[in-house]
């Protein structure tokens, strides 16, 4: 189809998804707004003590440590962060890609093809970014990945702080970008920043995984209604899997990953009629756990880093492990993601949703540019924590995602008005069924809007 046959519209991208995955991402971003908020908070006060006259007892108490030494698990605190509680976040990032895949916008090939590609611009550009800054250093050039994530927590957060009601087109746009670039990450983490792999503990971590897994699909709906069942049952076969995953080399949050996309998305029993399957229950359940209290916690003792005064903040900004982050995701995001997609229009003679425009896509991309929890992971994964380079990182990053939040507001805020009468359509309910206008009106043709899901 192109715009040249008579009587046929082009192929529209970024348009509505289902109601039901409308109202879906809905409750998901405002739990992330909430989660972005604390991470901001945790992030400030380890900010604040690392730099304050009571700096030695913060840096004392995450390097404080806690653990079996016989089984290798005697780890600092800011390790236990960094390799165990954030497991619980890259569980919540597996069960988000299973059901993207499964039922989001990721089934769809002609739907996933623009997040999936703008989420691969926006890691290769930055990463290339900053192998050009650092080139010609071994040892800085470990950090090639860390502009490459996005933080959608910290995204969504800044939106609700400038007050920006993204049309929800866009809104589910970022959330899927951000989702494949977790994906990107997790790939990346697993690939390159793995030492020394032990064969026989990597085949052992299959066994609890093997369990895991035949138990949530063959008793979904056991563990769906029993709250208990999965902190007794569940959580300590995935403590095993994780200890096994953590001796075997590979970053042990892998394994919340692994073991989220074992969880059923779908129902399978057809009596019980439609609804959520386990995975959306998990998701509902345990995504308070991840934003309230994982990500903040792993914030608290990743950010915390002593500048030294304004000439060391200087020089940290300057150094160009810092300069590669900083250009990587304020310059590098954007132009990865919109120019990947404008690409993706120009070669499929596609055109954009009437509730988007490239200035709409210019602001999501320099949005895009926060990157926050995995780029502080992977900086970790690369220079260790406590090295200089991690330092500098650390600063490049807060750099980076404050100029990026800073600039993308300086693009959204004015469009607000034209963003907030979009909003008031899609919230429109004049037949007062629960469904708004739009969707109830939806066209059948799914390349320009997703019609309403009579299962919802």
């Amino acid at each position: 189809m192109t715009p040249s046959e008579p009587g046929r519209e082009p192929r529209r991208i970024l348009t509505r998804a289902s109601w039901p995955e409308h109202r879906r991402i809905g409750t998901i971003l405002r739990q992330e707004t909430t989660g972005g908020i604390l991470l901001m908070i945790a992030a400030l006060v380890a900010i604040v003590w690392a730099n304050s006259p009571a700096s030695d007892s913060y840096f004392a108490l995450r390097d404080f440590e806690i653990g079996i030494e016989s089984l290798h698990l005697r780890l600092s605190l800011g390790a236990w962060a960094a390799d165990g509680i954030l497991a619980i976040f890259f569980f919540l990032v597996g069960l988000e890609l299973k059901h993207e895949f499964v039922d989001g916008d990721l089934k769809d090939p002609a739907r996933a093809l623009v997040p999936v590609a703008a989420a691969f611009g926006g890691v290769a550009v930055p990463a290339l970014i900053y192998t050009l800054v650092n080139l010609g250093d071994a040892e800085m050039l470990r950090g090639w990945a860390i502009p490459t994530a996005t933080d959608i927590a910290f995204a969504v957060a800044v939106l609700a702080i400038i007050g920006s009601s993204l049309p929800s087109a866009l809104r589910i746009f970022l959330l899927t970008l951000a989702v494949v670039d977790d994906l990107i990450a997790i790939v990346i983490i697993a690939l390159f920043y793995s030492d020394d792999i032990h064969g026989v503990s990597l085949g052992l971590f299959l066994i609890p995984v093997a369990l895991y897994a035949v138990l949530v699909q063959s008793h979904p709906r056991w563990f769906a209604e029993r709250l208990w069942a999965p902190w007794l049952i569940l959580l300590p076969i995935g403590i095993v899997a994780w200890a096994l995953l953590h001796e075997a080399g590979i970053h042990a949050t892998i394994a919340g990953v692994v073991l989220g996309f074992t969880v059923p998305v779908r129902r399978k029993d057809p009596a019980a009629g439609p609804g959520k399957g386990l995975a959306m229950t998990f998701e509902h359940n345990y995504r308070p756990l991840s934003t309230g209290v994982a990500v903040p916690v792993f914030a608290f003792f990743a950010a915390g880093v002593n500048v030294g005064g304004f000439d060391g903040l200087a020089h940290a900004l300057l150094s160009p492990v810092a300069l590669g982050i900083i250009l990587g995701l304020v310059l590098g995001k954007p132009v990865g993601i919109v120019l990947t997609t404008f690409l993706l229009t120009r070669f499929t003679r596609a055109t954009l949703d009437d509730s988007v425009r490239w200035g709409d896509m210019t602001g999501v991309g320099i949005l895009a540019g926060i990157g926050f929890t995995v780029s502080l992971l992977v900086a970790e994964l690369s220079f260790g924590l406590g090295h200089v380079h991690n330092d500098e990182a650390k600063v490049g990053i807060l750099a980076a995602s404050l100029l990026a939040a800073l600039l993308a507001s300086v693009i959204l805020v004015p469009r607000n008005r034209r963003y907030r009468l979009i909003e008031e359509a899609e919230r429109r309910d004049t037949d007062r069924d629960g469904v708004p206008d739009l969707w109830d009106s939806a066209p059948l043709d799914p390349t320009i809007a997703t019609p309403r899901d009579p299962d919802a």
